[in-house]
This record gives structure tokens, C-alpha cells and sequence, in this order.
């Protein structure tokens, strides 16, 4: 399966995936600079739909230094960047059933975001090597999470979540904002 066929399907399994990742170019660090909106990219993992449910926009990368792995929108529509270290508790409940993804619930986390906002870095970019290529990695300051990028086109990626201990991984796709978009 391709990845055009896979994102008209909807949703696929992982290992259905990780063979699209495989085949998928290696991206390099400077690719990656700039804001990309993010989506998922259903595979039955149990984050499937958890950050667009709590109105998740994306990712914005200033240099291979200085990257906002969190952007999200406020309950007002303006994007904010989220310390990740708040995800830690989300991250804790993966393998244990179904995250919470209720509407409820992530317009009482709309409303909070601002209380999770930062301005400063959280991650940085390095080339890493991933099943079996060496390609852009987005690496959180301080959780165990590495997000491996794989380029699909000019402005689109496909992502994976490497999460220390756990086997099955997230995967998501982002897509360039280009200038006044």
C-alpha cells in the first residue's frame, strides 16, 4: 500500500504502515525547518485521534535547536506552544485501554492551555538512524520521545512517535504551511 491509498482509506494497520515508512525517503534536518500542521494517521493505536481531539495544529521548527514539538489551538482559535512534559500523564495511560478523547474533555483542555504554554524550546533536530535509514528526528528535551520524519513530497512528511517501552508506534503526517497559510 501507498501512502495516498492509505490516507483515502482512513486507517490502516501498523505493520501496513511501518512498510510505507520503509519505503518512504530519508528527510534531512533543514527540510524540516518551518511550521507544519499536523494530522493522524490511524494505524489502532490507542493516541489515534487523541491530539486532534484536543485540537492539536502541529509542530514548528526554527532551527535544529530550537523546535516547539507542541503547537496547539486555544479555545479562541490562536496557536499556542505547549510544554510537552504535561503529556507525561497521557503517555503513562498508553497500553492500559482508550485515552480519553471526549469532547468534554478537550474543551476543558482548550480552555487550559494557556496554563501549559511555553515560549521556550522543548525539543531539538538530529539526523538519527531508524529502522534501517538515517533521517531527521525531532528529540524532546525531556521525555522519551523521538519523532522520526520520512518525506512523502515537497511539503508533506509521514511521522512516527518512538516512545521508550512501547512497542506499537504512533504515527502522524505533516503538512508545510507555506507563508499567509
Amino acid at each position: 500500500m501507498n501512502f495516498s491509498k492509505a490516507i483515502a482509506v482512513g486507517r490502516i494497520s501498523s505493520s501496513e504502515a511501518l512498510e510505507i515508512f520503509d519505503n518512504l525517503n530519508p528527510t534531512e534536518t533543514e527540510f524540516m525547518m518551518g511550521t507544519w500542521k499536523g494530522a493522524g494517521f490511524h494505524t489502532g493505536h490507542p493516541m489515534d485521534g487523541l491530539l486532534e481531539a484536543y485540537h492539536w495544529y502541529g509542530k514548528h521548527f526554527f532551527d535544529p535547536e530550537n523546535v516547539h514539538p507542541l503547537v496547539f489551538t486555544s479555545f479562541s482559535g490562536r496557536k499556542m506552544i505547549i510544554n510537552p512534559i504535561f503529556i507525561l500523564p497521557i503517555t503513562g495511560l498508553m497500553g492500559r485501554g482508550n485515552l480519553p478523547k471526549s469532547k468534554s474533555i478537550a474543551r476543558l483542555l482548550s480552555l487550559g492551555i494557556p496554563l501549559f504554554s511555553t515560549a521556550r524550546s522543548r525539543a531539538r533536530l538530529r539526523m538519527t538512524d531508524y529502522r534501517g535509514k538515517s533521517s531527521a528526528t525531532m528529540i524532546y528535551d525531556h521525555l522519551p520521545i523521538n519523532d522520526v520524519f520520512r518525506k512523502v513530497d515537497k511539503d508533506t512528511v509521514l511521522g512516527v512517535m518512538d516512545l521508550k517501552n512501547v512497542e506499537q508506534p504512533f504515527f502522524f503526517v505533516l503538512r508545510r504551511e507555506r507563508a499567509g497559510g
